[in-house]
Protein backbone atom coordinates (compact mmCIF):
# COMPACT_ATOMS: atom_id res chain seq x y z
CA UNK A 1 0.00 0.00 0.00
CA UNK A 2 1.30 3.23 -0.74
CA UNK A 3 1.59 5.81 2.27
CA UNK A 4 0.36 9.04 2.31
CA UNK A 5 2.93 12.14 1.67
CA UNK A 6 3.14 14.43 4.40
CA UNK A 7 2.59 17.82 3.80
CA UNK A 8 6.22 19.01 4.00
CA UNK A 9 7.50 16.33 1.47
CA UNK A 10 4.84 17.66 -1.18
CA UNK A 11 6.20 21.59 -0.65
CA UNK A 12 9.52 22.87 -2.10
CA UNK A 13 12.68 22.39 -0.87
CA UNK A 14 12.94 25.71 -0.99
CA UNK A 15 9.74 26.71 0.81
CA UNK A 16 10.65 23.66 3.79
CA UNK A 17 13.56 25.47 4.28
CA UNK A 18 11.99 28.70 4.63
CA UNK A 19 9.45 27.33 7.12
CA UNK A 20 12.27 26.45 9.07
CA UNK A 21 13.88 29.54 8.59
CA UNK A 22 10.88 31.18 9.67
CA UNK A 23 10.53 29.35 13.17
CA UNK A 24 13.81 30.62 14.07
CA UNK A 25 13.44 33.91 12.65
CA UNK A 26 13.30 36.75 15.55
CA UNK A 27 11.33 39.47 13.17
CA UNK A 28 8.18 40.41 13.82
CA UNK A 29 5.01 38.31 12.20
CA UNK A 30 2.23 40.27 10.23
CA UNK A 31 -0.70 37.97 9.13
CA UNK A 32 -1.70 38.59 5.58
CA UNK A 33 -5.03 37.88 3.74
CA UNK A 34 -4.21 36.00 0.85
CA UNK A 35 -5.87 34.88 -2.29
CA UNK A 36 -3.45 34.66 -4.27
CA UNK A 37 -4.85 37.04 -6.67
CA UNK A 38 -1.99 39.94 -8.26
CA UNK A 39 -2.65 42.24 -5.18
CA UNK A 40 -2.29 40.05 -2.34
CA UNK A 41 0.79 38.38 -4.45
CA UNK A 42 2.90 41.71 -4.31
CA UNK A 43 1.89 42.69 -1.19
CA UNK A 44 4.70 39.53 0.43
CA UNK A 45 7.48 40.93 -0.55
CA UNK A 46 6.18 44.37 -0.13
CA UNK A 47 5.81 44.22 3.54
CA UNK A 48 9.25 42.25 3.83
CA UNK A 49 10.87 45.07 2.06
CA UNK A 50 9.05 48.03 3.42
CA UNK A 51 8.30 46.02 7.08
CA UNK A 52 10.97 43.85 7.79
CA UNK A 53 8.42 41.15 8.86
CA UNK A 54 8.35 37.53 8.55
CA UNK A 55 4.72 37.54 6.58
CA UNK A 56 2.22 34.56 7.50
CA UNK A 57 -0.31 34.46 4.68
CA UNK A 58 -3.54 33.01 5.74
CA UNK A 59 -6.32 31.73 2.49
CA UNK A 60 -9.84 31.37 3.90
CA UNK A 61 -11.86 28.84 1.27
CA UNK A 62 -15.41 30.43 1.59
CA UNK A 63 -16.46 28.45 -1.32
CA UNK A 64 -13.91 30.69 -4.23
CA UNK A 65 -13.51 27.28 -6.04
CA UNK A 66 -9.93 27.88 -6.98
CA UNK A 67 -6.86 25.79 -6.87
CA UNK A 68 -5.26 25.95 -3.21
CA UNK A 69 -2.66 23.86 -3.46
CA UNK A 70 -1.49 26.22 -6.14
CA UNK A 71 -1.54 29.19 -4.53
CA UNK A 72 -0.29 28.15 -1.13
CA UNK A 73 2.94 26.88 -3.48
CA UNK A 74 2.74 30.18 -5.11
CA UNK A 75 2.96 32.09 -1.43
CA UNK A 76 5.60 30.14 -0.42
CA UNK A 77 7.61 31.00 -3.62
CA UNK A 78 6.75 34.46 -3.26
CA UNK A 79 8.22 34.67 0.32
CA UNK A 80 5.47 33.99 3.04
CA UNK A 81 7.45 32.24 6.09
CA UNK A 82 4.31 30.15 6.25
CA UNK A 83 0.50 29.37 4.45
CA UNK A 84 -2.55 28.47 5.83
CA UNK A 85 -5.61 27.13 3.88
CA UNK A 86 -8.75 27.05 6.11
CA UNK A 87 -11.44 25.31 4.60
CA UNK A 88 -14.55 27.57 6.31
CA UNK A 89 -17.17 26.56 3.71
CA UNK A 90 -19.44 25.15 6.25
CA UNK A 91 -18.65 27.73 9.06
CA UNK A 92 -19.46 30.37 6.49
CA UNK A 93 -23.29 28.83 5.59
CA UNK A 94 -24.06 27.72 9.02
CA UNK A 95 -22.83 31.05 11.10
CA UNK A 96 -22.78 33.73 8.57
CA UNK A 97 -25.54 32.86 5.72
CA UNK A 98 -28.44 31.02 7.95
CA UNK A 99 -28.51 34.36 10.09
CA UNK A 100 -29.40 36.04 7.22
CA UNK A 101 -31.65 34.07 5.88
CA UNK A 102 -33.90 33.53 8.92
CA UNK A 103 -33.53 37.93 9.00
CA UNK A 104 -34.63 37.75 5.16
CA UNK A 105 -31.66 40.68 5.00
CA UNK A 106 -31.65 41.95 1.68
CA UNK A 107 -29.60 45.51 0.91
CA UNK A 108 -31.62 48.02 -0.74
CA UNK A 109 -34.23 45.81 -1.68
CA UNK A 110 -32.18 43.35 -4.17
CA UNK A 111 -28.57 42.43 -3.17
CA UNK A 112 -28.35 39.28 -0.73
CA UNK A 113 -25.33 40.11 1.12
CA UNK A 114 -22.91 37.73 -0.99
CA UNK A 115 -19.43 39.76 0.09
CA UNK A 116 -20.64 41.35 2.92
CA UNK A 117 -21.66 37.69 4.91
CA UNK A 118 -18.30 36.15 4.07
CA UNK A 119 -16.13 39.33 5.45
CA UNK A 120 -16.77 39.21 8.81
CA UNK A 121 -15.77 35.55 9.52
CA UNK A 122 -12.34 35.75 7.03
CA UNK A 123 -11.53 38.91 9.72
CA UNK A 124 -12.33 36.79 12.75
CA UNK A 125 -9.97 33.86 11.15
CA UNK A 126 -6.93 36.13 10.38
CA UNK A 127 -7.13 36.88 14.06
CA UNK A 128 -7.20 33.52 14.99
CA UNK A 129 -3.99 33.19 13.61
CA UNK A 130 -2.45 36.12 14.56
CA UNK A 131 -3.16 35.47 18.12
CA UNK A 132 -1.83 31.34 17.36
CA UNK A 133 1.35 33.35 15.21
CA UNK A 134 1.92 35.64 18.23
CA UNK A 135 1.53 38.54 15.30
CA UNK A 136 1.72 42.02 15.66
CA UNK A 137 -0.43 43.06 12.68
CA UNK A 138 -2.89 42.10 10.20
CA UNK A 139 -2.49 43.18 6.65
CA UNK A 140 -5.24 43.28 4.18
CA UNK A 141 -5.28 44.30 0.22
CA UNK A 142 -9.02 45.85 0.01
CA UNK A 143 -8.64 49.36 -1.63
CA UNK A 144 -9.30 52.33 -0.12
CA UNK A 145 -12.41 53.09 -1.68
CA UNK A 146 -14.36 50.07 -1.19
CA UNK A 147 -16.64 48.28 1.41
CA UNK A 148 -14.43 45.46 2.38
CA UNK A 149 -11.84 47.33 4.21
CA UNK A 150 -14.53 48.52 6.37
CA UNK A 151 -16.09 44.75 7.23
CA UNK A 152 -12.38 43.37 7.55
CA UNK A 153 -11.12 46.30 9.78
CA UNK A 154 -14.35 46.32 12.03
CA UNK A 155 -13.60 42.66 12.75
CA UNK A 156 -10.77 43.18 13.50
CA UNK A 157 -11.17 46.00 15.85
CA UNK A 158 -14.09 43.63 17.81
CA UNK A 159 -11.60 40.87 19.11
CA UNK A 160 -8.50 42.27 18.51
CA UNK A 161 -8.30 46.04 18.99
CA UNK A 162 -4.30 46.20 20.12
CA UNK A 163 -2.87 44.68 16.80
CA UNK A 164 -1.95 47.24 14.06
CA UNK A 165 -3.62 47.01 10.64
CA UNK A 166 -1.97 47.44 7.84
CA UNK A 167 -4.09 48.54 4.42
CA UNK A 168 -1.29 48.43 1.54
CA UNK A 169 -3.69 50.22 -0.88
CA UNK A 170 -3.92 53.31 1.96
CA UNK A 171 -0.07 52.96 2.98
CA UNK A 172 2.11 55.87 2.40
CA UNK A 173 4.84 53.37 1.34
CA UNK A 174 2.43 51.70 -1.60
CA UNK A 175 3.42 53.82 -4.81
CA UNK A 176 1.31 51.13 -7.26
CA UNK A 177 -1.48 52.49 -8.77
CA UNK A 178 -2.54 49.99 -11.47
CA UNK A 179 -2.07 46.24 -12.70
CA UNK A 180 0.78 46.98 -14.88
CA UNK A 181 2.73 48.62 -12.26
CA UNK A 182 1.97 45.53 -9.41
CA UNK A 183 3.15 42.81 -12.55
CA UNK A 184 6.52 45.24 -13.04
CA UNK A 185 7.39 45.13 -8.89
CA UNK A 186 6.91 41.48 -9.50
CA UNK A 187 9.03 40.73 -12.57
CA UNK A 188 11.64 43.63 -11.09
CA UNK A 189 12.55 40.68 -8.62
CA UNK A 190 12.22 37.74 -10.10
CA UNK A 191 9.45 36.66 -8.89
CA UNK A 192 6.27 34.88 -10.62
CA UNK A 193 3.43 36.95 -12.20
CA UNK A 194 -0.09 34.76 -11.03
CA UNK A 195 -1.99 34.12 -14.23
CA UNK A 196 -5.31 34.09 -13.64
CA UNK A 197 -8.24 33.51 -16.17
CA UNK A 198 -9.73 37.45 -15.75
CA UNK A 199 -11.82 38.84 -18.04
CA UNK A 200 -11.25 42.46 -16.99
CA UNK A 201 -14.57 42.32 -14.28
CA UNK A 202 -13.58 42.93 -10.84
CA UNK A 203 -15.08 39.43 -9.15
CA UNK A 204 -16.20 38.59 -5.89
CA UNK A 205 -17.10 34.99 -5.48
CA UNK A 206 -17.83 31.85 -2.80
CA UNK A 207 -20.49 29.00 -2.15
CA UNK A 208 -23.15 32.08 -1.68
CA UNK A 209 -22.72 34.40 -4.78
CA UNK A 210 -20.42 35.78 -7.69
CA UNK A 211 -20.19 40.00 -7.83
CA UNK A 212 -19.14 41.45 -11.06
CA UNK A 213 -18.16 44.94 -11.53
CA UNK A 214 -16.52 47.77 -14.17
CA UNK A 215 -16.16 47.41 -17.79
CA UNK A 216 -19.80 47.91 -19.43
CA UNK A 217 -21.27 48.08 -15.83
CA UNK A 218 -19.73 51.35 -14.98
CA UNK A 219 -21.95 53.16 -17.14
CA UNK A 220 -25.24 53.29 -15.94
CA UNK A 221 -26.71 53.62 -19.78
CA UNK A 222 -25.75 50.17 -20.34
CA UNK A 223 -27.11 47.11 -20.43
CA UNK A 224 -25.31 44.26 -18.83
CA UNK A 225 -23.36 42.04 -20.94
CA UNK A 226 -24.22 38.72 -19.51
CA UNK A 227 -23.48 36.16 -22.19
CA UNK A 228 -19.85 37.74 -21.67
CA UNK A 229 -20.63 37.87 -17.90
CA UNK A 230 -21.59 35.10 -16.08
CA UNK A 231 -19.95 31.91 -14.75
CA UNK A 232 -22.56 30.51 -12.63
CA UNK A 233 -26.15 31.42 -14.05
CA UNK A 234 -27.45 30.71 -17.64
CA UNK A 235 -28.79 33.50 -19.19
CA UNK A 236 -32.92 33.56 -18.36
CA UNK A 237 -33.84 33.71 -21.77
CA UNK A 238 -31.75 30.39 -22.56
CA UNK A 239 -33.12 28.43 -19.42
CA UNK A 240 -34.47 25.54 -20.61
CA UNK A 241 -38.44 25.58 -21.57
CA UNK A 242 -40.44 24.33 -18.89
CA UNK A 243 -39.04 24.99 -16.30
CA UNK A 244 -38.34 22.79 -12.70
CA UNK A 245 -40.00 22.67 -9.31
CA UNK A 246 -37.76 22.77 -6.37
CA UNK A 247 -39.07 21.72 -2.64
CA UNK A 248 -37.49 23.41 0.34
CA UNK A 249 -37.52 22.14 3.91
CA UNK A 250 -36.88 23.70 7.05
CA UNK A 251 -36.36 23.31 10.81
CA UNK A 252 -36.74 26.58 12.87
CA UNK A 253 -36.03 28.88 9.38
CA UNK A 254 -32.85 26.69 8.49
CA UNK A 255 -32.94 24.28 4.91
CA UNK A 256 -32.36 20.73 5.36
CA UNK A 257 -33.65 19.09 3.02
CA UNK A 258 -33.68 19.58 -0.89
CA UNK A 259 -36.76 17.53 -3.19
CA UNK A 260 -37.12 15.37 -0.17
CA UNK A 261 -33.52 14.78 0.67
CA UNK A 262 -31.54 15.74 3.52
CA UNK A 263 -28.51 17.54 3.07
CA UNK A 264 -25.76 19.44 5.41
CA UNK A 265 -25.69 23.61 4.23
CA UNK A 266 -22.54 22.90 2.45
CA UNK A 267 -24.78 20.26 0.08
CA UNK A 268 -27.88 22.25 0.15
CA UNK A 269 -26.26 25.34 -1.18
CA UNK A 270 -24.15 23.22 -4.28
CA UNK A 271 -26.84 21.56 -5.44
CA UNK A 272 -29.40 24.73 -5.61
CA UNK A 273 -26.61 26.75 -6.75
CA UNK A 274 -26.75 24.24 -9.94
CA UNK A 275 -30.50 23.92 -10.11
CA UNK A 276 -31.02 27.79 -9.81
CA UNK A 277 -28.06 28.29 -11.99
CA UNK A 278 -29.58 26.01 -14.81
CA UNK A 279 -33.11 28.27 -14.72
CA UNK A 280 -31.56 31.74 -14.54
CA UNK A 281 -32.40 32.42 -11.31
CA UNK A 282 -31.19 35.13 -8.71
CA UNK A 283 -29.29 37.78 -11.04
CA UNK A 284 -29.51 41.03 -10.12
CA UNK A 285 -28.10 44.22 -11.48
CA UNK A 286 -27.63 46.93 -9.14
CA UNK A 287 -26.08 50.40 -8.21
CA UNK A 288 -26.01 50.12 -4.28
CA UNK A 289 -24.88 52.50 -1.95
CA UNK A 290 -21.38 51.65 -0.23
CA UNK A 291 -20.81 52.31 3.07
CA UNK A 292 -17.50 54.61 2.05
CA UNK A 293 -20.25 57.29 0.28
CA UNK A 294 -20.12 56.20 -3.35
CA UNK A 295 -22.58 54.48 -5.90
CA UNK A 296 -21.03 51.28 -7.36
CA UNK A 297 -22.56 49.05 -10.23
CA UNK A 298 -22.57 45.82 -9.75
CA UNK A 299 -24.35 42.28 -11.14
CA UNK A 300 -25.11 39.29 -8.39
CA UNK A 301 -25.30 35.87 -9.40
CA UNK A 302 -27.04 34.35 -6.34
CA UNK A 303 -29.06 31.28 -7.78
CA UNK A 304 -29.02 29.12 -4.73
CA UNK A 305 -29.69 31.69 -2.55
CA UNK A 306 -32.28 33.67 -4.42
CA UNK A 307 -34.43 30.10 -4.37
CA UNK A 308 -33.78 29.89 -0.39
CA UNK A 309 -35.08 33.52 0.47
CA UNK A 310 -37.89 32.76 -1.94
CA UNK A 311 -38.80 30.05 -0.20
CA UNK A 312 -37.89 31.06 3.61
CA UNK A 313 -40.37 34.50 3.06
CA UNK A 314 -43.17 31.92 1.89
CA UNK A 315 -42.58 29.71 5.31
CA UNK A 316 -42.64 33.43 7.00
CA UNK A 317 -45.88 33.96 5.87
CA UNK A 318 -47.68 30.89 7.06
CA UNK A 319 -46.30 30.71 10.29
CA UNK A 320 -45.60 34.47 11.96
CA UNK A 321 -48.12 36.79 12.64
CA UNK A 322 -48.99 39.84 11.70
CA UNK A 323 -47.64 42.28 14.04
CA UNK A 324 -44.46 39.82 14.03
CA UNK A 325 -44.01 39.52 10.35
CA UNK A 326 -44.23 42.87 9.92
CA UNK A 327 -42.18 44.51 12.34
CA UNK A 328 -39.47 41.70 11.48
CA UNK A 329 -40.27 43.42 7.89
CA UNK A 330 -38.73 46.34 9.40
CA UNK A 331 -35.76 44.77 11.06
CA UNK A 332 -34.86 42.83 8.52
CA UNK A 333 -33.56 46.38 6.98
CA UNK A 334 -31.42 47.25 9.96
CA UNK A 335 -29.82 43.49 10.14
CA UNK A 336 -28.84 44.59 5.98
CA UNK A 337 -27.24 47.55 6.63
CA UNK A 338 -25.28 46.24 9.82
CA UNK A 339 -24.62 43.02 7.78
CA UNK A 340 -23.44 45.41 4.72
CA UNK A 341 -21.39 47.63 7.08
CA UNK A 342 -19.31 45.19 8.75
CA UNK A 343 -21.24 45.75 11.92
CA UNK A 344 -21.93 42.18 12.40
CA UNK A 345 -20.09 41.83 15.76
CA UNK A 346 -21.62 44.68 17.53
CA UNK A 347 -24.41 44.24 20.40
CA UNK A 348 -27.19 45.59 18.34
CA UNK A 349 -26.53 42.93 15.62
CA UNK A 350 -26.81 40.22 18.56
CA UNK A 351 -30.02 41.34 19.90
CA UNK A 352 -31.49 41.98 16.50
CA UNK A 353 -30.39 38.42 15.93
CA UNK A 354 -32.12 37.29 19.27
CA UNK A 355 -35.40 38.67 18.27
CA UNK A 356 -34.95 36.64 14.37
CA UNK A 357 -34.10 33.61 16.55
CA UNK A 358 -37.06 33.95 18.71
CA UNK A 359 -39.50 34.23 15.52
CA UNK A 360 -37.92 31.05 14.03
CA UNK A 361 -38.73 28.49 16.71
CA UNK A 362 -42.17 27.49 14.57
CA UNK A 363 -40.77 28.20 10.95
CA UNK A 364 -40.60 24.78 10.31
CA UNK A 365 -41.86 22.56 7.42
CA UNK A 366 -41.67 22.75 3.38
CA UNK A 367 -42.43 24.93 0.41
CA UNK A 368 -42.27 24.55 -3.09
CA UNK A 369 -41.01 26.46 -5.83
CA UNK A 370 -41.66 26.91 -9.85
CA UNK A 371 -38.37 27.79 -11.56
CA UNK A 372 -38.77 29.55 -15.03
CA UNK A 373 -36.41 31.29 -16.85
CA UNK A 374 -35.52 33.40 -14.36
CA UNK A 375 -38.70 33.85 -12.41
CA UNK A 376 -39.44 32.33 -9.04
CA UNK A 377 -42.97 31.66 -7.68
CA UNK A 378 -44.78 29.76 -5.05
CA UNK A 379 -46.38 26.25 -5.74
CA UNK A 380 -47.39 25.04 -2.24
CA UNK A 381 -45.92 25.33 1.85
CA UNK A 382 -46.90 23.76 4.70
CA UNK A 383 -46.34 23.85 8.20
CA UNK A 384 -47.43 22.18 11.68
CA UNK A 385 -47.38 25.25 12.91
CA UNK A 386 -48.84 27.05 10.43
CA UNK A 387 -51.69 30.08 10.92
CA UNK A 388 -53.41 29.73 8.53
CA UNK A 389 -56.99 27.94 9.13
CA UNK A 390 -58.79 27.33 5.92
CA UNK A 391 -62.86 27.09 8.46
CA UNK A 392 -61.69 31.32 8.64
CA UNK A 393 -60.10 31.89 5.97
CA UNK A 394 -62.51 30.04 3.30
CA UNK A 395 -65.07 32.20 1.31
CA UNK A 396 -68.05 29.54 2.79
CA UNK A 397 -68.87 30.79 5.77
CA UNK A 398 -67.55 28.13 8.96
CA UNK A 399 -67.73 28.14 12.48
CA UNK A 400 -65.02 30.21 13.51
CA UNK A 401 -65.63 33.35 12.05
CA UNK A 402 -69.27 35.39 11.92
CA UNK A 403 -69.46 38.09 8.96
CA UNK A 404 -71.67 40.08 11.23
CA UNK A 405 -68.64 40.10 13.73
CA UNK A 406 -66.43 42.87 11.53
CA UNK A 407 -69.43 45.91 11.98
CA UNK A 408 -68.47 46.10 15.23
CA UNK A 409 -64.75 45.88 14.58
CA UNK A 410 -64.86 48.55 11.36
CA UNK A 411 -66.97 50.68 13.83
CA UNK A 412 -64.14 50.95 16.35
CA UNK A 413 -61.12 50.74 13.61
CA UNK A 414 -62.80 53.53 11.81
CA UNK A 415 -63.80 55.49 14.69
CA UNK A 416 -60.99 57.98 14.68
CA UNK A 417 -61.56 59.04 10.56
CA UNK A 418 -65.90 59.58 11.76
CA UNK A 419 -64.81 61.57 14.50
CA UNK A 420 -62.29 63.73 12.22
CA UNK A 421 -65.33 64.41 9.74
CA UNK A 422 -67.74 65.24 11.87
CA UNK A 423 -65.15 67.42 13.27
CA UNK A 424 -64.90 68.85 10.18
CA UNK A 425 -68.25 69.23 9.19
CA UNK A 426 -69.09 71.07 12.21
CA UNK A 427 -66.48 73.72 11.46
CA UNK A 428 -66.72 73.88 7.94
CA UNK A 429 -63.65 72.83 6.52
CA UNK A 430 -61.61 69.62 5.93
CA UNK A 431 -62.33 66.92 3.21
CA UNK A 432 -65.88 65.65 4.65
CA UNK A 433 -67.66 69.18 4.32
CA UNK A 434 -70.57 68.85 2.00
CA UNK A 435 -69.14 70.41 -1.12
CA UNK A 436 -65.39 69.27 -0.41
CA UNK A 437 -63.21 70.07 -3.30
CA UNK A 438 -61.50 66.74 -2.67
CA UNK A 439 -64.54 65.21 -4.33
CA UNK A 440 -65.33 65.37 -8.02
CA UNK A 441 -68.37 65.46 -9.74
CA UNK A 442 -68.98 62.58 -12.31
CA UNK A 443 -70.88 62.08 -14.96
CA UNK A 444 -73.97 60.57 -14.35
CA UNK A 445 -75.33 59.74 -17.68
Amino acid sequence: MATKKTEAAEKPAKAVKAEKAAKKSKKDKVVLAYSGGLDTTVIIPWLKENYDYDVIAVCIDVGQGDDWKAIKKRALKTGASACYVVDARQEYIEEYIWPALKANAVYEDEYLLGTSTARPLIGKILVEYARQEKAVAICHGATGKGNDQVRFELAIKAFAPDLKVIAAWRDDKWNMDSREAEIKYLEDRGLEVPMKKDQSYSRDENIWHLSHEGLELEKTENEPNYKHMLKNTVVPEEAKEGGEYVKIEFVKGIPVSVNGKKMNGLQIMTELNKIGGRNGVGLVDICENRCVGMKSRGVYETPGGAILYAAHRMMDHICLDRDTYHYKQQLSIKVAELIYDGKWFTTLFDSCMAFVDKTEETVTGWVQLKLYKGSIRGAGSSSPYSLYNESIASFTTGELYNHKDAEGFITLFGLPLKVRAMMEQSTGTGQAVIKSKKLKKRPTE
